[in-house]
């Protein structure tokens, strides 16, 4: 298909043309000795975007999940107990790997559409009188059903039952996209990746992680070898990795990183929102609706959007990238073949956002769904005229 094809899953991301020639460089001596001036700066650079200022930086070669591992198993013995809510695919995979790891979850089933229920995980860490829960599992945001959570409650509800409970954030979908306030909220461990909000390839988690933490992990005696926090630590403060790092994957964080404080870290929230809210706006002008059940928990990264009974999101989604070169996401576990995703995130722009929704009116024409052509489009291009920046209101 000539032309160019459009990413609008959400994650991987697209990959700004900056990051794109940073990782496209010869290899390099990992031990070179001018190395350290480039990654400790670059470790530094990478609290920043977490909002941290005392906790520590680790980029592991992994995928997210990798991260996820990385966080568990540095901070928690066999046997111990942690506090999640599954209300989502990946919150789902999140508890399946404590399982597998041999820990005890105290799980909290919630309706997909809906966020971390605050007011009972306060009843349950309120009830846990003895500190059996040693750590307290918050997807920030929920990828497979466009949620966003409430991790300043959750911090909340800790303080107000006094409890030591760890607090872990998911952000592989969110940091670097919505706002995250990693001391503010008192999060032990942060955990992301490199291929949505950081606009780089897969392939680097990035977490940081927090010094409670750090203490807790020179007694936690889950096994633990690629991933060890101590081995990381011991020679990232001198520069190095404890073994051969992806040094092109760190140059991409690097051009990444710069794009981002150029911009400036609260206009990289508040075009996400704007270009999130386009999205919604073009939803509800088809006569469609969204799998967050409300709009507190509305994702300003992803939209999951539920197609009338009688339509296969599978067909739909498939339809989109054969015929036109769209890629959109599929509904995954609970709902699928009931909803498509837009991935709205990363380098991403107004123009951009049309074409994702140009693209899915005319597979909503093709496959026959109900509703009037351009609707979406044009609610989204009046969104976007009502909410302009103010420099280019003036310019015009």
């Amino acid at each position: 298909m000539p032309g160019v094809r459009g990413l609008f899953i959400p994650g991987p991301t697209n990959v700004p043309d900056a990051v794109r020639r940073a990782v496209d460089v010869p290899m390099e001596d990992q031990r070179a000795p001018d190395l350290p001036a480039f990654t400790l700066p670059l470790f530094e650079d990478v609290k920043k975007v977490f909002k941290s200022r005392t906790g520590q930086a680790f980029l592991f070669p992994s995928s997210g999940t990798g991260g996820w591992e990385a966080a568990l198993t540095n901070t928690l013995s066999p046997g111990d107990k942690v506090l999640a809510a599954r209300f989502g695919q990946f919150s789902h995979l999140w508890i399946d790997m404590c399982i597998r790891l041999g820990f005890e979850v105290d799980v909290v089933d919630a309706p997909w559409g809906e966020g971390v229920p605050v007011d009972i995980f306060a009843a349950r860490l309120k009830a846990d009188r003895h500190h059996k829960i040693k750590a307290v599992l918050v997807p920030h945001n929920e990828t497979a059903t466009g949620v966003t959570s409430d991790i300043a409650g959750v911090r909340k509800a800790l303080d107000e039952a006094d409890h030591p409970a760890l607090l872990f954030a998911d952000g592989v979908s969110s940091i670097a996209s919505i706002d995250f306030r990693m001391e503010d909220w008192r999060v032990d461990i942060a955990v992301s990746g490199s291929q949505k909000g950081f606009m780089m390839p897969a392939g680097l988690a990035i977490l940081c992680v927090s010094q409670k933490a750090l203490a807790q992990a020179q007694d936690a005696q889950s096994r633990r070898c690629y991933f060890d926090f101590a081995d990381m630590a011991r020679v990232n403060k001198d520069g190095y990795f404890p073994y051969t790092p992806p040094t092109h994957m760190l140059r991409g964080l690097r051009a990444s990183l710069d794009l981002l404080f150029a911009e400036g870290l609260e206009h990289v929230f508040q075009r996400h929102h704007r270009l999130a809210e386009a999205v919604r706006q073009a939803v509800s002008a088809w006569g469609l609706k969204l799998c967050a059940a409300a709009p507190h928990w509305q994702s300003d990264t992803v939209s999951a959007i539920y197609l009338p009974d009688g339509f296969d999101s599978n067909a739909f989604v498939r339809h989109a990238y054969k015929a036109y070169g769209l890629s959109l996401g599929v509904g995954l576990s609970k709902v699928a073949g009931r909803v498509f995703r837009i991935g709205h995130l990363g380098d991403l722009n107004e123009l951009m956002v049309l074409t994702a929704l140009s693209g899915v009116e005319l597979t909503l024409r093709d496959q026959g769904v109900p509703f009037t052509a351009g609707s979406g489009v044009a609610a989204a291009i009046e969104h976007f005229h009502r909410t302009q920046p103010a420099q280019l209101a003036k310019a015009a």
